[in-house]
């Protein structure tokens, strides 16, 4: 019996549960599957789009991230999401003012975003160090066709909104800051990585919204726990394609390559929230690139959508080797690394089905 790491479910053992499952109800249109995290049902001539997905760490803003990561789900779609439901697990001993933070937390959230807070549960529980809030997003699609992560297709360009890793390079620097303090980075740098959360931020709702109304888009996808490589091969195995990604325009963040340095952390493996995947046929592309600049946000052409025969490459100076997987987000090994002192404050295990 092989015991689990924290983390991600590896992609093996998902496959195998996944495929117990056995959906004969025909208002389905898109329940589970490897690299779709959102599902679908047919209601009349409308769609249901729900989601559901945990935050676990240890953060003061935890009910901030959870509505905000339930509603990227939701945006890969092309949908505006629209309610939302929150379980809060409360630890022994939290104080009534903790308790209330975390609900204004999620409050202000849905407010910014426009989503209405319909429903949820709280209570404290035992046998908990750390407040859990597991988040449900529920949206309205008017009709077929929806996008997919499977609806990736050969020929598409890949193009990465923002950067990466927004939000792994985000916990770190607000977590350990001490430590990449006393490695010789700046503060300047370090405040500026905490501040990642909010510029250029971990919600992709509006750059998918604009995507979606403005280009005619094959698949979206937002790479989260195991980075922009894991949300790579989670396409590729969706769409069952390959994939040929350039390294030198993979828009790293200076902060990011900063203090994955000072972690011999890799970035395409580090916690990748905030960035969005977009595959379409090249002759969208420019017009994509100018009106996600004309609003402010940079995107960049990072690669393509090959034969699935190609497989998954890397393409630098180097010359071309596999794309990297990571049998967990790098932020993971770092808590491995680093058991003891400033690493074992942060705990990052959000887990992204």
């Amino acid at each position: 019996m092989n015991r689990l790491n924290i983390g991600k479910l590896p992609s093996r053992l998902l496959r195998k549960f996944i495929n117990k499952i056995r959906i004969e109800d025909e208002q389905v249109v898109l329940g589970p599957s490897i690299g779709e995290d959102v599902a679908v049902m047919k209601f009349g001539d409308k769609l249901l789009v729900a989601k559901t997905d945990p935050v676990t760490f240890a953060t003061d803003l935890i009910g901030w991230y959870a509505v905000n990561i339930n509603a990227n789900d939701i945006a890969t779609m092309g949908v505006k999401p629209r309610w939302f439901l929150a379980t809060i697990l409360l630890p022994e001993q939290c104080s009534d003012r903790e308790a209330e933070n975390i609900f204004d937390q999620i409050l202000s959230a849905c407010s910014f975003l426009g989503i209405s807070l319909v429903g949820g549960h709280t209570e404290i529980t035992t046998g908990f160090q750390r407040p859990v809030v597991v988040g449900c997003m529920l949206a309205e699609a008017e009709s077929q066709p929806i996008i997919k992560t499977s609806g990736a297709q050969q020929g598409d360009d890949i193009v990465v909104t923002k950067g990466i890793a927004i939000e792994g390079t985000a916990l770190l620097a607000r977590e350990a800051g001490q430590a990449l303090l006393s490695s010789n980075l700046s503060k300047r740098k370090v405040k500026r990585a905490g501040n990642y959360l909010f510029s250029p931020g971990i919600s992709v709702l509006k750059e998918a919204l604009i995507a979606c109304s403005s280009v005619v888009v094959n698949s979206m996808h937002d790479p989260t726990e195991g980075g922009l490589s894991a949300g790579l091969w989670e396409i590729a195995y969706a769409a069952q394609v390959g994939i040929l990604v350039e390294e030198e325009k993979i828009p790293i963040l200076p902060e990011c390559r900063d203090i994955c340095d000072k972690f011999a952390l890799n970035p395409l493996g580090l916690l990748a929230s905030g960035s969005l995947i977009i595959t379409l046929h090249p002759s969208e592309t420019s017009k994509l690139l100018a009106v996600l600049d004309e609003a402010g946000i940079s995107a960049n052409i990072i690669g393509k959508v090959v034969e699935v025969e190609k497989g998954l490459k890397l393409h630098s100076k180097r010359g071309t080797q596999e794309l990297p997987q990571f049998d967990r987000d790098e932020l993971a090994r770092f808590l491995d690394m680093h058991n003891a002192g400033v690493g074992e404050t942060i705990v990052a295990t959000r887990r992204k089905r």
